[in-house]
Order: C-alpha cells, then structure tokens, then sequence
C-alpha cells in the first residue's frame, strides 16, 4: 500500500493520537509519514526523522491586518511546501489531527483529489478542523455529537474515540490503587498551563491538616522557572514530593495516583478516561473554543471528575476538595470507575480502519 500522511499541529494533544495512530499502522505494515511544525520534535517519538516533514504554517491570533497577512503568507508558504510533498509522498490518504499546521497539507491533499479526514480530539470541535470538516472525506471524533448542529457535515463523521500511546494502554491495565499511605497525588498543568499549579497547589496543600500532609505523596509537573519555589514550599511543609519540568513517563504517573489535578486537554481527558483516574480539573481559561471547558465537562457529567473554573482555583477550595476526597476513599474508586467507563482503548484500531477505509483498502487487522 502507498503511504498514510499524517498532519498535526506541535503539542502533545494533537501529536499524540497521530503518533498513536501511526504506530497501529506501521504494525499492518504501513509506511506513515508526518507534516507538522518545528515544535514537533518534543513529540513526535514514533516517527523517524526520515519521515517528519516540516512544513510552513501559523497561527491565527491577533486579527489586525498585519498579523493577518502574515498567517496568510505563512499558510500559503506551507500549502506550495505540502503540495510538493504530496506530490513526492503520493499518499493513498491525508489525516489531520487539529491545529493550523494542518490546513495546507489537508488542503493541498484536497487540491490533489487524495482522500482526506480529520480527526477532532475535543468536544468542542477545534477552528483549524471547523474550516477543514466541509471539504474533506471524512471526519473522526473523539465524542459523541460533536456536528449534531451541522446535519450536512453529521452524515461524514464516525465516532472513533481518541486514539491513545501505548504507554496509555499498558498503563490502562494497572488497577486503582488501594487506599493506603501514602495518598499520591500528582499535579500537571499541559504544555500550557503549569505556572498556575504551581500557584496554587503548594499552597493548597499547605491548609490541610499536618495530620493529611503527613500522609500525601505529591508529584508534580513545575516549569522550569517554577521548580526552586515549588520544592521549597513542598520542603518547608514537609511533604514529600517529586517536582520536574516534565515526566516521560507520565501514564505511568497516572496509573499509581490516588488523585490526579490538571488541565483538561483532549489527550490528557482520553488518559484519565482509558487508564481511569479521578481527577479535578481545571479548564485553560480563555480559550477562543472552550474546548478543554467542555473536555473537563464530559468527565464531571460521569461522575469521573471535579471541575473547577480557574477562578474558582483557590488555595482554599482545593484544600477542601482534596480533604473531603481524602477521607472518602470508596467515592475516589468510584470515580475511577466512572472515568474508566468513558475510555476507548481501542481508538487508535477504530480510526485505522477509517483511515483504510477512505483510502479503500480492506482492513488488515
């Protein structure tokens, strides 16, 4: 078969189900090919650098005209860089992941009459895939009823789930900790949002009762001009806590914690929810979509997670949700159950079997 070309913008939440993705379809023994931004390398470990392609793009953020002619230029740069590419590649089928990289390999493949899909991670479809849906193939959502507005664009999408690491399944297969000591909580704030845990949940934990903060064990994820203040509070409490810019390992982390506070990002959403870890939940505010306002919803609506508006995000409120979580053991296993019931493990082999389906060739499960 001719090559798959996958398309994602530089973050963890887009690159990661890419790379989930295609380690499903190089196990069929399918050649896949990434396009994306310069800020992949953090990321994208399942591909080799033979087969990671920058191409031009940028993001929409200021709307004056300047900026604008300048996102403009950028894109029209990366849609002559993709439509070489394509031409290079001949991929039997294009998939985009979200984010602006993706609009001039997914457009240029449309240009080029090659099959095309989008994948969309959040319950709020993202603006780069809301320009893409009408003029591609197909569409994958990770939730339920994302067009259900758009009855035109309904009828293209299949509901696949969130594609997830490997690291996420084998993690998925270890059970939720027994209540014991210590109770391990770990913190992480997403590759935008750690200045305000480390804010905010030191000092949290600094109201608890010295009798609770005897028995915490905290992990927590600290930028790097955070890190000195953030094990200094932890060692003035005396807590014990792991403090790092950034866990390799982090579904691992997730497995063997009690109680899990972060941002609500799509994959770190589908990773609670295939491992199944309670969590409280603290949208990025701000955001043009609300994206990881309704992600965080979905999880509180089953009974998986608090979610706590960044306002609301006070030393004192998360003091008294992590004590009355504490003391309540049965209703954190309960939550973990209740944010196990909305993973798809299988997410990665359902989008797959789209991706070959668009590219009309039989699946090779």
């Amino acid at each position: 078969m001719q090559p798959v070309l996958v398309t994602a913008g530089g973050t963890g939440g887009h690159l990661f189900p890419a790379e989930a993705l295609a380690s499903v379809l190089s196990r069929r023994g399918i050649t896949v090919h990434l396009a994306t931004d310069r800020r992949a390398a953090r990321f994208g470990g399942a591909f080799t650098e033979e087969t990671i392609h920058v191409v031009a793009s940028a993001t929409l953020r200021a709307r004056n005209p300047i900026a604008l002619t300048r996102t403009a230029a950028m894109l029209g740069t990366g849609f002559v860089e993709a439509w070489a590419l394509i031409g290079r590649l001949r991929p039997a089928v294009v998939i985009g992941f979200g984010g602006y990289p993706t609009i001039p390999p997914l457009l240029a493949a449309v240009c080029r009459s090659v099959p095309s899909l989008i994948h969309d991670a959040n319950a709020v479809i993202g603006r780069a895939n809301r320009l893409l849906a009408p003029r591609v193939t197909a569409i994958a959502t990770t939730f339920p009823d994302v067009f259900s507005a758009t009855p035109d664009l309904a009828a293209k999408v299949t509901l696949t789930g969130n594609p997830v690491r490997s690291a996420v399944v084998d993690a998925a297969a270890v059970p939720y900790p027994a209540a014991a000591d210590p109770l391990r909580i770990l913190v992480f704030g997403g590759s935008q949002g750690a200045r305000v845990m480390a804010d905010i949940v030191p000092d949290a934990i600094g109201l608890l009762d010295a009798s609770l903060r005897a028995r915490l064990a905290v992990v927590q994820q600290a930028r790097d001009e955070d890190l000195d203040r953030v094990r200094a509070a932890y060692a003035k409490l005396a807590v014990a806590a792991e403090i790092a810019p950034f866990f390799g390992d982090l579904p691992a982390r997730i497995a063997a914690s009690h109680l899990v506070i972060a941002r609500s990002g799509a994959s770190t959403v589908a990773e609670l929810s295939a491992i199944g870890r309670p969590s409280i939940l603290v949208p990025l505010p701000h955001a043009i979509d609300q994206d990881q306002f309704a992600n965080a919803g979905v999880l509180e609506r089953s009974g998986g997670a608090l979610r706590l508006l960044q306002e609301a995000f006070t030393p004192q409120r998360l003091a008294a949700e992590i004590a009355n979580l504490a003391v309540a053991p049965q209703r954190l296993a309960g939550m973990a159950a209740a944010a196990r019931s909305l993973g798809r493990l299988d997410a990665a082999d359902r989008l797959a079997d789209l991706v070959l389906q668009v590219a009309g060739v039989a699946s090779k499960r």
